[in-house]
């Protein structure tokens, strides 16, 4: 579980009890932009879990992905949100390869999860 806790104006420090993460708005939007803001929260989040799903697949096979890059965007929000995402693959890899990495990407749970029907709980503690 990750909690968190607001440090000052919009700055918010995020920790799983392992690791600390901040997270702020941009001074545009009245924060001090000390960290990502949530939707770039987000977006980091397939990013790094597309390129870790890819990378295990790819041990399995005892490929190397090389300098493979990713990278998300929102598009559009509203009733129906897209996100954006580019693979960039190393040039060694074959035509074979980035297809199948391809398919990987989009099995990753990151993905799983934006693609599911969602219902956030919420509990209201002490």
């Amino acid at each position: 579980m990750v909690h968190g806790h607001l440090e000052e104006k919009f700055h918010a420090r995020l920790s799983d009890s392992r690791h600390l993460v901040d997270a702020d708005l941009s001074k545009e939007l009245g924060g001090d932009d000390k960290g990502m803001n949530p939707h770039e929260l987000l977006e980091a989040a397939l990013v790094g879990c597309t390129l870790q799903t890819m990378q295990m697949y790819a041990k399995r096979k005892g490929w190397d992905i090389g300098t493979t890059k990713v990278g998300v965007k929102f598009i559009s929000e509203g009733k129906e949100v897209v996100i954006g995402r580019t693979l960039a693959f190393d040039p060694h890899l074959n035509g074979e390869q980035r297809d199948k990495l391809t398919e990987i990407a989009n099995k990753c749970p990151i993905h799983k999860v934006l693609h599911a029907p969602t219902a956030v709980q919420t509990e209201v503690v002490g």
